[in-house]
């Protein structure tokens, strides 16, 4: 099955209310998508959103990388090459992992297709269901609780906070959520970088009460040394995110002493399906917890 064209499109999407961050507040978000046609009529679809301040890959890079007479390329591969064409992804793009993401998640839903399963099933799927987290940007305490309430309503158990502008305003923050919320809801927390070690000791310290799941991405992602520097008990809590982008990210993530007891696996970081895959074998033979 070979691929005769290739499109890509850019949407602008408005969200429902501004989100912020520890490092940026987002209002809107564009991503670009990318579009594969089959000789057998099959229409293979990926998208692409990237992050600068995460991976350095700019939005008008993304669109250059995606831009149809890059992908010409692509034009008379065969897709059940995939594994090969994920590799030459790598070298075409060695610096637009979102972009990388999109053509390779385009690829895996033609190969999904031309097998005739759901592309969870070709994946090898271990789970009937998986529950999922709603994040709530930093905001007031009044805020925090009043759209925890909402999403409470629509069923979610998990709440993932984000923190990192203040870590005394952080701690009352969270105290105030598991008192609304009680002792049943999960509560997750992402700083985005915003705590040094003095501060990522003290908030675990601080919040044994409030049983916090996980600590996500809590220092500066070039502070690997420093994480390694932490308690064990607090590693092991902590969850690698803006640290972790590629594979070899992972290995040195893992390196004894290990740096964190969680990988945060995103598409848009490593490059698509086929690298997330071999974070998740490191992650898997060193005994490291998965998020994706």
């Amino acid at each position: 099955m070979k691929i005769v064209s290739v499109s890509t499109s850019v949407e602008h999407f408005e969200l429902v209310r501004p989100y912020t961050i520890a490092f940026r507040t987002v209002e809107a978000v564009e991503n670009v998508f990318v579009e594969l046609r089959t000789d057998r009529g099959l229409v293979g679809l990926g998208a692409a959103s990237p992050e600068a301040y995460v991976t350095g890959e700019t939005a008008e890079a993304c669109r250059q990388s995606l831009d149809a007479d890059a992908l010409g390329w692509l034009v008379g591969e065969d897709v059940r090459r995939l594994p090969s064409l994920c590799r030459r992804l790598g070298r075409e793009m060695p610096a637009s992992p979102a972009a990388r993401a999109a053509v390779d998640m385009a690829l895996y839903d033609l190969l999904a297709q031309l097998i005739g399963v759901p592309l969870v099933e070709m994946l090898g799927r271990a789970h009937a269901s998986l529950p999922t987290s709603i994040t709530i940007g930093i905001k007031p305490v009044a805020e925090t609780l009043q759209e925890a309430e909402e999403y409470l309503a629509r069923g979610f158990r998990t709440l993932k906070i984000k923190i990192g502008h203040s870590l005394d305003e952080d701690l009352e923050r969270l105290r105030q959520l598991r008192e609304f919320v009680g002792a049943e809801v999960v509560i997750r927390v992402d700083p985005n970088q915003g705590y040094n070690q003095d501060e990522v000791k003290r908030f675990v310290e601080s919040t044994r009460s409030i049983a916090i799941e996980f600590l996500e991405q809590p220092m500066p992602a070039d502070q690997v040394a420093e994480m390694r520097a932490l308690p064990e008990e607090v590693r092991a809590m902590l969850a690698a995110d803006e640290s972790l982008l590629n594979e070899h990210d992972a290995i040195q993530l893992v390196s004894p002493p290990r740096a964190c007891g969680i990988f945060n696996i995103k598409l848009m970081k490593c490059g698509g399906i086929y690298a997330g895959q071999r974070i998740a074998a490191i992650a898997e033979i060193s005994g490291i917890d998965l998020m994706w």
